[in-house]
Order: C-alpha cells, then sequence, then structure tokens
C-alpha cells in the first residue's frame, strides 16, 4: 500500500531545513519546523520567498509550515502527531546527536525518523536514541536544493527495519518526486563519495596541466555530458567551504593513503576558505563579477598561482571547436576523449580516474553499478553515470587504455569484461541486468511507474517515425507521440507526425499522450530559423501555409475522438505551450515552466495559444454563455448586479500573452491558467508517461467523447480600446517599446474578435483568421526579425 505522511517535522531551520520543509509544503504537507526560536523560523521562511531559484511553487505553501521551537515543551509536544521526523542541524555530530537525545520523548512510536547528513555516520548519530527508535530511523541525504536536485538517498543501520526503509522509498519517490538510491553507511555514501572524487581530481589535473579553472570548465561542462556549470563554477555554487567540508570529513573517515591523498585539499583552495571568498554567497570564488567602465558587469576568474584575478581566456584545443557542432552527448564525450590534444588529454586523466575510482569502491560503497550509476545522474546531473559512460565508450576499449595506463582494477570486473558479456549492463528476458560487486549480474530494480522509453524504442515498439517526432506503442493500446530533434522545436515534421498521430489513433487506439523522452525541456516553441528564413525571403504564403497547418493539427488534438493527454515538463513555451493547450488533459511535471513568450520574438501566439488563453478564461464561467454578464472598464471582477465583467477575464489573458509570462511551477501555471483544475500534476518527471497513460485509459473507460464546439462572445472594440489604453500607458510610462505597443495592439485586435460590437458571439476559426493574420503582419515587420535573429543568435529576448 502507497505510505503517506500526513504530519511532517523538520528539526532546524538552516539552509537545508527550511527548503526541505518547503518541499513537503510543496505537496501539501503541513510541517512542524523547529530551530532555536520560533523567530528564527520566521526568518527562515521570509528567506525561502527571496532564494533564487525559488525553494516553493508559489507563495501560498509557505501557510503549510508552522513555526515551533526546541525550547518550548509545549512546541515539542507536536512531535507526536509527527508521522515522519526529519533532523537537519548543523554537520557536526554531537549537536545532532544531543538533539535527538532532547526530543526522543517526543517521537511517536509507529513514527519514521531520520537524519540529513551528507556524510556523517548514520549509525553513530542514531546512537543517541533508544533501541525501540533506531530500529525506526536510517539517513535521508537531500540534495541541494531539494526542490531541484532529484536525489535522495536513503541510508540504513544494520538496526533499521526493512519496512521503513520500504515506506519511505515509496514516499519519496512518489509524494516527493525523488530518485532514489539506497546507499550503505560509509563515509559521504555514494554519490559525494565519488562525485567529490571526481571534482577533486579535476583541480588536481588542472594544477598538473597548467590550466586555469575558466579553461577546464570548458572541457568539463556539456562538452563531457555534465552540467554547463562545470566544475569551478558547481564549486561556486556549493561553496568551497562546503566542499573543504566534505573533503577534510572524507580524508579523515578513510584509511586508504592514496585515498587520503586525493582528498588532501590544495593549499590555495583553503587559502580562498580563509580569505572567505567562498563562492558565490561571497560575491567569489573561482570566479567574480566586477563593473566594467562602460557601466556593465565583467567575469573575472582566479589565477590560483597568484590568488589574483584575471579576465577569461578561451582554452584554444581543435577537439573544442570539433565538439561543438555535435549535438548529441555521448558523440561529444566520444570525440573529446579520442582527441590528442590538451582539451582531450585532459577529459581522458580525470574520466581514468573517475571510473577506476568507482569500480574500486564497489561493494563498499554500493552494491552493483546501477546503484553508482543513478547517484551520479541524479545528484550530479551527470548525462550518464560512470558505468554506463564506460559501456557507451566500449567496456572493452576503455578497460584496455586503463591498463596501459597502469590502473588498478578488481578482478572479478576485469573477468566480466575479459572473459564475462563485456559490458556493465545486459539485456535478459525482458530485463535490464547490472554488474555487481563480486562479478554476479543482478536486475536493475525498475520503478513501475517509470516507462522507459528508450528501451520501447530498441525492443521494436516504433510504429511510426520521421525527423521530429516518434510514434511508440506504449501498450494496452495506447499510442505515444514522443517529439524531439533540436531542443525539440516545432517544425513541419513535427506537425506531420501529429496529423499521422490523430489518424493513427482514431483508427486503432484509445487515446494518445504526447511527450518527450528527452530532457531537461518539453519543447522551446516553434522552429525560428524556418520562419525567419521565409520572412527574409518573402515567402508570406508559405509561412501562412505553416501557420495555418499548426493551427489545424492542434485543432485535431482537441477534437480528436480518442482522449489525447500532453505531458509536459521543464521549459514549455510558445508552441510546445500550444501543444499542450490542447490536449483534452495535461499530466504535467511539477517542474513545468510554461508561457506563451512569442512577444519576445515580435509575433502574437499563433498556433492557437492566444485563443485558446481565451476560452480557458471564460469557460467555468456559464454566465458569460448565457449572455448574462457584463462589460466595465473597472477592475471588478462583477458588476454591481452581480453580474462577472467579461473585460476583467479577457484584460488577465492580455496581461498575461503581452507580459510573456511563464510559470515557474507547474502549481503557478494552474493559478495563471495554463493549465486546468482537472489537469495533473506529477512530482516526479519519471512518472509523466505512465501517469499519462493512466490518464488515457481512464478518460476511455468514462467513455470519452470529444468538447463541444462552442460560440464564444467576446468584448468587441469598445474592449479592445480598453485594451490599447492599457498598452498605451505600458508605453507612456517606458515599460514597453514602440514595437511592444505594435504587437500588443494586435493582441487586443484577436482577443477582442476584432472589429465587431460587444457581445458578437464568434467560433473559434473566427480567433484563429484572427491569429494568423496577426502572426503574419507581425512577421513582416524588420523589428519583428531582429528579435527573431537576436534570440536565435543569444538565446535572449531583444526588446527594440
Amino acid at each position: 500500500m502507497p505510505h503517506v505522511f500526513r504530519r511532517v517535522a523538520v528539526l532546524g531551520a538552516g539552509t537545508m531545513g527550511s527548503q526541505i520543509a518547503a518541499h513537503l509544503a510543496n505537496q501539501g504537507i503541513p510541517v512542524d519546523l523547529f530551530d532555536l526560536s520560533t523567530e528564527l523560523v520566521e526568518k527562515a521562511k521570509r528567506r525561502l520567498t527571496e532564494l533564487k531559484p525559488s525553494p516553493i511553487y508559489t507563495r501560498d505553501v509557505l501557510d503549510l509550515i508552522a513555526p515551533g521551537s526546541f525550547q518550548d515543551a509545549g512546541d515539542l509536544e507536536r512531535l507526536r502527531d509527527a508521522e515522519w521526523v526529519v533532523e537537519a542541524v548543523l554537520e557536526q555530530l554531537p549537536i545532532k546527536q544531543q538533539l535527538w537525545a532532547r526530543v526522543a520523548p517526543y517521537l511517536r512510536p509507529d513514527g519514521i525518523y531520520s537524519t540529513n547528513t551528507s556524510g556523517l555516520s548514520i549509525a553513530a548519530i542514531a546512537s543517541a536514541l533508544p533501541e525501540a527508535a533506531r530500529r525506526r530511523f536510517l539517513g535521508t541525504h537531500f540534495f541541494n536544493p531539494p526542490r531541484y536536485l532529484h536525489l535522495l538517498e536513503l541510508i540504513p543501520t544494520p538496526e533499521t527495519d526493512p519496512q521503513v526503509v520500504a515506506a519511505m522509498r515509496d514516499f519519496a519517490t512518489r509524494v516527493l518526486g525523488k530518485g532514489v538510491v539506497v546507499a550503505k553507511d560509509t563515509p559521504n555514501f555514494i554519490a559525494n563519495r565519488i562525485g567529490c572524487y571526481g571534482l577533486m581530481v579535476t583541480v588536481r589535473a588542472m594544477q598538473e596541466f597548467g590550466l586555469g579553472p575558466d579553461e577546464v570548465d570548458e572541457i568539463t561542462g556539456e562538452n563531457m555530458g555534465r552540467p554547463k556549470s562545470a566544475t569551478f563554477r558547481t564549486l561556486d555554487v556549493v561553496g568551497i567551504d562546503v566542499m573543504k567540508d566534505v573533503a577534510d570529513n572524507t580524508r579523515a573517515a578513510v584509511r586508504d593513503p592514496e585515498e587520503q591523498a586525493a582528498f588532501t585539499l590544495p593549499e590555495f583552495m583553503r587559502q580562498l576558505v580563509e580569505r572567505g571568498w567562498t563562492g558565490e554567497k561571497a560575491g567569489q570564488g573561482f570566479y567574480k563579477r566586477v563593473p566594467r567602465p562602460d557601466g556593465g558587469r565583467e567575469i573575472l576568474v582566479l589565477d590560483p598561482a597568484t590568488m589574483e584575478y584575471r579576465p577569461r581566456r578561451r582554452l584554444e584545443a581543435p577537439s573544442l571547436q570539433a565538439v561543438r557542432a555535435i549535438e548529441d552527448p555521448l558523440q561529444r564525450i566520444k570525440t573529446l576523449l579520442a582527441a590528442d590534444d590538451v582539451a582531450g588529454r585532459f577529459a581522458w586523466e580525470i574520466t581514468r580516474r573517475t571510473l577506476a575510482y568507482a569500480a574500486n569502491k564497489l561493494g563498499e560503497i554500493a552494491d552493483d553499478v546501477a546503484s553508482v550509476d543513478r547517484a551520479i545522474k541524479w545528484g550530479f546531473g551527470w548525462n550518464a553515470g560512470p558505468f554506463e559512460l564506460w559501456d557507451a565508450l566500449g567496456a572493452a576499449a576503455v578497460l584496455e587504455r586503463m591498463e596501459r595506463d597502469g590502473e588498478t582494477l578488481p578482478g572479478w570486473l576485469v573477468a566480466a569484461i575479459k572473459e564475462g558479456p563485456g559490458r556493465f549492463y545486459v539485456e535478459e528476458d525482458g530485463r535490464t541486468l547490472a554488474l555487481a560487486a563480486g562479478g554476479e549480474y543482478v536486475p536493475v530494480e525498475a520503478d513501475p511507474r517509470a516507462i522507459d522509453v528508450p528501451l520501447l524504442l530498441k525492443r521494436n515498439r516504433v510504429v511510426d517515425r520521421n525527423t521530429g517526432a516518434t510514434l511508440v506503442d506504449l501498450g494496452d493500446e495506447v499510442l505515444l507521440l514522443d517529439f524531439h530533434g533540436p531542443k525539440q522545436a516545432i517544425g513541419p515534421d513535427f506537425i506531420q507526425m501529429v496529423e499521422k498521430a490523430v489518424a493513427e489513433v482514431e483508427a486503432n487506439w484509445r487515446g494518445l499522450v504526447i511527450s518527450s523522452h528527452v530532457r531537461p525541456n518539453f519543447s522551446v516553441g516553434a522552429n525560428l530559423m524556418l520562419i525567419l528564413l521565409a520572412a527574409q525571403m518573402g515567402e508570406w504564403d508559405e509561412i501562412d501555409a505553416m501557420v495555418r497547418r499548426f493551427q489545424a493539427a492542434n485543432m485535431r488534438l482537441k477534437y480528436a475522438a480518442r482522449p489525447v493527454v500532453v505531458a509536459p515538463y521543464g521549459i514549455t513555451v510558445g508552441g510546445g505551450c500550444e501543444v499542450a493547450l490542447h490536449g483534452d488533459r495535461v499530466v504535467a511535471s511539477a517542474e513545468t515552466y510554461i508561457g506563451l513568450v512569442e512577444v519576445g520574438a515580435g509575433v502574437i501566439p499563433g498556433g492557437g495559444g492566444t485563443k485558446e488563453m481565451l476560452l480557458r478564461a471564460i469557460e467555468n464561467v456559464p454566465e458569460v454563455f448565457s449572455g448574462k454578464y457584463a462589460q466595465t472598464p473597472g477592475p471588478a471582477t462583477t458588476d454591481l448586479t452581480g453580474r462577472v465583467n467579461l473585460q476583467v477575464l479577457v484584460n488577465r489573458v492580455f496581461e498575461l500573452i503581452a507580459t510573456a509570462r511563464v510559470a515557474t511551477s507547474a502549481a503557478e501555471a494552474r493559478q495563471l491558467g495554463f493549465f486546468r483544475a482537472t489537469d495533473r500534476i506529477v512530482p516526479n518527471p519519471d512518472h509523466l508517461v505512465y501517469e499519462a497513460k493512466q490518464m488515457v485509459l481512464a478518460l476511455d473507460d468514462a467513455g470519452y467523447r470529444p468538447p463541444v464546439r462552442r460560440r464564444i462572445p467576446v468584448v468587441g472594440d469598445s474592449g479592445r480600446a480598453l485594451l490599447e489604453l492599457a498598452a498605451t500607458s505600458m508605453h507612456w510610462s517606458g515599460y514597453a517599446s514602440e514595437h511592444d505597443l505594435k504587437i500588443a495592439r494586435k493582441l487586443a485586435h484577436v482577443l477582442a474578435g476584432g472589429d465587431v460590437p460587444p457581445g458578437t458571439e464568434v467560433d473559434e476559426e473566427y480567433l484563429l483568421d484572427l491569429e494568423r493574420e496577426a502572426f503574419l503582419s507581425l512577421v513582416g515587420e524588420p523589428k519583428t526579425q531582429a528579435r527573431m535573429q537576436h534570440l536565435l543568435k543569444t538565446g535572449k529576448p531583444l526588446r527594440n
């Protein structure tokens, strides 16, 4: 049975404690947050609203966090109601032990208790508790920031009841949206043990190769399948003082002299901590922002040899130029590691050492390679874990190269590669097996709610495909439209596959799911390059046909005879948002950042997004469709007689689109009207396709019928005048440029229903025609084309 906590207590309102409390509240769970005083807790709650990126979905979740004091026995009585108590105080063993001894008398006997620590001994912390409580105690290592980093390490002690581990695993996976790895109670567990070793190896290699932090970051970021923050930007974000503590704690806890040496912090990093140059929180670390004479800002980089800052420089290496043109992350890594230049040799050096370390720690920190790979991917943001990467590069070839370089590896691992299957992962009877310590292959534990789309692609479940999307059989007569391509930009290939998908589903399937297995973003919108090139060549008929076809494809999704469920995640803007708006239901990742941002490209939404947001604003107001509404210029939502003010509803949509507002979470997207109350929000992105499939089946079982087409009352020419007045006011105040005003007037024309009297009823096709006309007229504007060029070149909007 799924485990549910109805109330949780968090001990410690510092950086981690307050953000763990916030993430619990994000899921609608009431939290008692304790510290030395309730004033400290209130201060921590205020700080949550200021942090970037925000740890909260919406501000109202803070109402679920109740302050409490360790010093108040009455407050501590509330711990008896907490089904889970998680402690997150200072990373010092005596302090944690003293706190648990203090709260032990207040813990409910059937509760679960845990400590959040990045590497202290869980058994040592648990020793402060009575025997019965120790059976219900474990480590829960959240990665910072808890809202955004997927990994949660669960660390049981030998005394921990296995049912407690199972309950926490289910809850964390399903409710908190975490990727859970069960780790052993060893120094720094799995992710920090391997990941921090990799960071330390990179710092040492920088000194050996005579490179600077900026040059190393150019190698070790996306070029190696890792986050853009690479190595030294990551250390600045984490905190160089935090890294020092992790390294020092690990060095003190391990016994191998070579490992102790690896975790010995270089002198220049100790100097950084002593000077207070600890990274982003201190304003300087490996990088420092300084003002330029022209009023702008410049980023300087530390020279470790002189401890002074210098301008950044590019690393001149042919391999780096080659990999920039490669889209596939794995192919980028292969190309880089094969290169015989400084970047290639550096990349191989740190890869070799990290792979060897991970191999030699198997059995001590984890039982199998899958646990290590998942911990590194989910905790450090690598595209592939160490052993997945090893397999992808060719396990035998990598092993041979490592042995030539003098690496010593476990005999059972060498035997598995040279004499066994020759890989760390193998497929057998429809299951994935992973190499375990000792040489046995064991099943990789599968999450029943996670559908592995790449695995389905390998298993011949493809129904149709082109360069823009693939149709995949999900089983149970449900079809997936899995779209892909550069940033999932929507172009003719994707639109063609939408058309095919609807026809195929209506003939042979129970319903359709639209999503993508490509991370991190669902879609950046329409293919701007195609539109810009056509505009520059004056191909207006081609642009008209392109937009018309996209509108028609979205309308086919909306009125398909079978249910269509869209499962977005990450950045979902422009055309990607328009696809989501036309689904019968949305099953969205909690981390969905959705919006109609077309004004940044100099146009208005042209794929039905403007029309659909207008419909959503009024669809749950029956008075609008029965003619019992008012239309007044004031901000009141109703008039003096209590009738709904249609103008206010339209004003909200106008502001949302004209300002290119993007929701910062799926919960905020629901508040803004991008998602309906009937749409689902899923905390775990790995569950999206599964939950969307379940929604399709539920709709079909309920006797699904497509929506009924309605005629839509519009505010007409007088309503348009009010919208234009608001836009003009923004222009006069300096918040909108002349071109912004032109775009806003086009948007107002569409939302008002064109040149018609107030109260006129129109149909969706009429509004789509207005959308398309506005889009086409704006594409022809030189300033719009300048915006498109700038966006394509820099990724940032131009406000000309």
